[in-house]
């Protein structure tokens, strides 16, 4: 397939006002991805100690409720996912998706994504956001983001990732989603980790592979026929 989404436009159209939306769209990206799980969590804690200690006796208590959401497809919300900042943040880049294979919905799949990079832009653009238009290329696909479980432990911050569509990358989450009667499900693993996180050399792919164990290819096994592992490409 052809690619299938408009290209943004090229930097030397850009009106100032323009450079200045798509830069204030990768600096908020940047800040709440570096920021806004410790702030919350130092906040929750210091106001424990404060006259608004109710607020925190509040929060923790439906966390503890709401403790394995994440788990159990956690809680999407489109409207956070159709915001136009998403689309400031894609042209900032830019970003692309290219489409080139159909993948039909009435079957779920596990898509591997590289490079892993450190704060994962890209996918974030395609597949948890509608920046770049993932629900018109392949409808019917839902598709969810796995991330690392740690992630869902910080209050606040856990509700906003879950809110893009994200989920814990581990054997529980995977399980719930895809043995979900309605078909379509895609869950986007981000394959390596740590290791391959901070190989953002340009012109360079670096991949760590003798020490891995093949995730994708046992849980593929273990999951059975329901589901397809296919790689899709994106552009960053």
């Amino acid at each position: 397939m052809g690619v299938a989404t408009a290209p943004p436009p090229p930097t030397t159209s850009k009106t100032l006002q323009k450079q200045y939306l798509e830069a204030v769209g990768a600096y908020q990206y940047v800040l709440t991805f570096l920021f806004m799980g410790p702030f919350f969590s130092l906040l929750v804690f210091v106001l424990l100690f404060t006259s608004l200690w109710t607020f925190s006796v509040v929060y923790l208590v439906w966390l503890y409720v709401d403790w394995d959401t994440p788990n159990q497809g956690g809680r999407r919300s489109e409207w956070i996912r159709n915001q136009a900042i998403w689309r400031q943040l894609r042209d900032y880049y830019p970003v692309k998706l290219v489409k080139t294979a159909e993948l039909p919905p009435d079957q779920n799949y596990v898509l591997g994504a590289h490079p892993h990079g450190i704060m994962c832009t890209g996918f974030l653009c395609n597949f948890s956001t509608e920046s770049n238009g993932f629900s018109q290329l392949f409808p019917g696909l839902r598709p969810r983001l796995a991330v690392l479980a740690g992630l869902f432990y910080l209050p606040v911050y856990r509700d906003y990732i879950m809110s893009f569509g994200l989920c814990p990358v581990s054997r529980q989450s995977l399980d719930f989603i895809l043995s979900q009667p309605q078909l379509g499900q895609a869950v986007v693993i981000m394959v390596g980790g740590a290791h391959e996180a901070l190989y953002s050399v340009p012109g360079e792919h670096c991949l760590t592979l003798q020490k891995r164990k093949g995730f994708v290819r046992a849980q593929g096994k273990l999951w059975g026929p329901r589901f397809h592992l296919p790689h899709l490409h994106l552009g960053l």
